[in-house]
């Protein structure tokens, strides 16, 4: 497996955003390394970087958007291909899940029972405890089986 390089931008320096998204992109590139993915995924991934490594520092908007677009593109790629997930992923994501398929009805139902539809928000706490245990539980179950990157995703 041999993933393409990022290219150093010492030029990048004005921009604290650019910057943070360059670092996180390089601490995703660092996390990869450390696990065995297929030849296909590593190629798939080094067309990513080539992409981002082939936009000038002087479009700083254009790099940004480019150095998002790629993160994005490999973490749901290792996700489908390697079944591999940074961590806090399935947290993450069954929280949503939870406040929409648990939290919603129950919260109907509690309005419905009460007669005041006011009472809805009541079941969206419910339902995002709900979901992030069953997300903590699929991460732990994650890191168990060595599919979690040593990688956590930050906005």
């Amino acid at each position: 497996m041999n993933l393409v390089k990022l290219e150093p931008r010492p030029t990048i320096s004005g921009s604290i955003k650019l910057q943070k998204s360059f670092q996180q992109l390089e601490s995703l590139l660092g996390a990869i390394e450390q696990h065995a993915i297929a030849d296909n995924t590593a190629a798939d991934i080094s067309k990513e970087i080539t992409a981002v490594n082939a936009i000038s520092d002087s479009n700083s908007d254009s790099l940004l958007q480019s150095i998002k677009k790629a993160q994005t593109a490999i973490l749901k790629l290792l996700e489908k291909e390697e079944k591999i997930v940074p961590v806090n992923h399935y947290r993450k994501l069954w929280m949503i899940m939870g406040m929409s398929t648990f939290g919603l009805p129950i919260g109907v139902a509690f309005g419905l029972s009460m007669g005041n539809m006011g009472m809805l928000g009541i079941g969206l706490p419910i339902g995002i405890a709900v979901g992030i245990g069953v997300g903590s539980s699929l991460d732990n179950k994650a890191k168990l089986a060595g599919r979690q990157l040593a990688f956590e995703v930050k906005s």
